[in-house]
């Protein structure tokens, strides 16, 4: 039973709300929730990455703007709702999308602009680490924009004196503390899961790698602190509760838990932190997080990343970079043809209609084959994106089929990844759980998952909450734990009466998914081209 309004008034004047931020790639959020770990107001804050000298970024100055202003929108929306401003919180948690690289001196100064997990220029670096280590290190990964940097001969990174990703940023500035949740960590530097540290032998094998370049760092002096779920990782200081609140209302001296990643707030939020249970998360990117019984074989580079859980298991990602973006932008096409008519349609109904249209079109999309790649993707071998679609005369062209075939290409790379998983290393899953803008409309991203992994897909009644909700669930966690394993947690105060939807795949539309994919792998050569062809 949900708590009443007037409960959840002396939980919010008593301060015992709690606050989970999370910085998405499109879109910052910010979600308050009660002593039950509901959701009872939210705020949320648009912003969009920026190619500035072929470098994805996001400036300072916008990443400090998010905060404040998604704060600002949720603190109305208690105002609104419940009559009262908000002054004080139990806990608050930190979360953005994973990897990346921001480097700052000895006086703290940010080096080069931020670079963001989009980008695709860290190839040498990361073939040469994956060889090094024999451990996959992704593109994406800090590490490698680190040292990729050091092959650029970039000038810069004599000066490195730190370096974290947007959530250790972000945290660092509300508390002076320099920390990351060990999920998080996972994506800077390959993880030591016996010892739940930084790997040393790879952290010796680095420094010895790039010794005569006689930095006057090493590496292990320059990355931020480890810390567990459950653990404190600092209080908000007087100057951070000015950053996130520019009215002066909120009081300083909340305790913050270790700031994640948001595949470890995806995690979180689906509960599937224990073994043999995964969720995939999908909207702007898309990736399939599956807790591991055991490591893997061998290494897979560029295809399965190995990260952890927020409280250190290990755990295999499969990571496309592009998922929703295109179709978003077709959808808008089709937004601005019906304006041009003299009618219009809100959103939502615009988005319900065309995507539950794709249930009506051929199983195999009728032979048409569009790539979503705005940026690159690895898994696929492609340093550059360009969206296309390609048919031939034969191709049934229809709506549906076209809206069907948007749907099918935006999980294309995710497929690639995920054979390596279930073919090769027979990964066993108990549940896999989606979450996500894919899943937003009724029926249509689980029918359309369940064939493209063709396995069973459930979606809680909890997944529109999606990874901010999971960052405030962690941070809930940092002070209602009371010695619980996080998995006992989520089990026993989140997930015990949750309802959820379960999806079985639909044998014909596997068949279809597994016609249009091999079709999508033939013409991946056709996508390469348009990379090399066009500017």
């Amino acid at each position: 039973m949900k708590m009443n309004v007037e409960n959840i008034k002396k939980e919010i004047e008593c301060g015992q709300t709690i606050l989970g931020i999370e910085f998405g790639s499109t879109r910052i959020k910010a979600v308050l929730i009660n002593s039950k770990n509901e959701p009872i107001a939210q705020g949320g804050y648009d912003w969009e990455n920026s190619l500035k000298d072929g470098i994805w970024t996001y400036s300072v100055e916008e990443i400090m703007a998010g905060l404040s202003g998604c704060y600002a929108k949720m603190k109305a929306d208690v105002k609104e709702k419940y009559g009262l401003t908000l002054k004080k919180i139990k806990s608050l948690g930190i979360s953005a999308m994973m990897h990346g690289y921001l480097a700052f001196n000895k006086e703290n100064e940010l080096l080069v602009p931020f670079r963001t997990w989009r980008n695709t220029i860290t190839g040498k670096a990361s073939a040469e680490l994956s060889s090094l280590f024999n451990y996959p290190v992704p593109e994406r990964w800090s590490i490698s924009h680190l040292y990729q940097a050091i092959l650029n001969n970039e000038e810069h990174v004599s000066q490195v004196n730190f370096f974290t990703t947007l959530a250790g940023f972000i945290h660092w500035k509300l508390t002076d503390k320099k920390v990351l949740g060990v999920g998080d960590a996972s994506g800077m530097f390959p993880i030591d899961i016996s010892t739940g540290s930084y790997n040393k032998k790879f952290i010796q094998e680095f420094d010895n790698l790039i010794k005569d370049r006689n930095f006057s760092w090493k590496l292990e002096q320059i990355l931020p602190e480890i810390l567990f779920a459950g653990k404190n990782a600092g209080t908000l200081t007087v100057q951070g509760t000015k950053l996130l609140d520019k009215d002066g209302d909120l009081e300083a001296g909340v305790p913050l838990c270790p700031p994640e990643g948001d595949a470890g707030t995806g995690m979180t939020a689906t509960n599937s932190v224990a073994k043999r249970t995964g969720n995939i998360s999908a909207g702007t990117s898309v990736f399939a997080m599956v807790v591991l019984e055991k490591d893997l074989s061998k290494a897979y580079n560029g295809i399965i990343d190995l990260v952890t859980t927020p409280d250190g298991a290990l755990v295999a990602m499969a990571h496309a970079n592009n998922c929703t973006g295109e179709y978003d932008h077709w959808i808008k096409l089709f937004g601005e043809a019906i304006e041009a008519t003299g009618n219009s349609v809100s959103k939502g109904k615009l988005y319900d209609s065309l995507l539950t249209l794709a249930l009506k079109g051929d199983k195999d999309c009728g032979g048409l084959i569009p790539y979503n790649y705005i940026s690159g993707e690895s898994i696929t071998q492609m340093n550059e994106g360009r969206p296309l679609f390609v048919r031939t005369q034969k191709n049934n062209f229809t709506l549906a089929n076209f809206m069907r075939a948007q749907l099918f290409t935006a999980l294309g790379a995710l497929r690639a990844g995920m054979d390596i998983l279930f073919d090769e290393e027979h990964v066993k899953i108990d549940s896999l759980t989606g979450h996500g803008g894919f899943f937003k409309t009724a029926e249509v991203g689980l029918k359309v998952m369940a064939a493209a992994m063709h396995t069973p897909i459930s979606v809680q009644e909890t997944a529109g909450e999606g990874g901010p909700w999971g960052m405030a669930l962690l941070a809930s966690y940092l002070v209602n734990g009371n010695g619980r394993t996080l998995g006992e947690f989520l089990d026993k105060e989140v997930f015990g009466d949750s309802q959820k939807t379960v999806q079985e795949p639909d044998s014909s539309d596997v068949e279809g998914f597994n016609t249009f994919f091999a079709n999508y792998k033939k013409g991946l050569a056709v996508e390469r081209a348009a990379i090399e062809a066009l500017d």
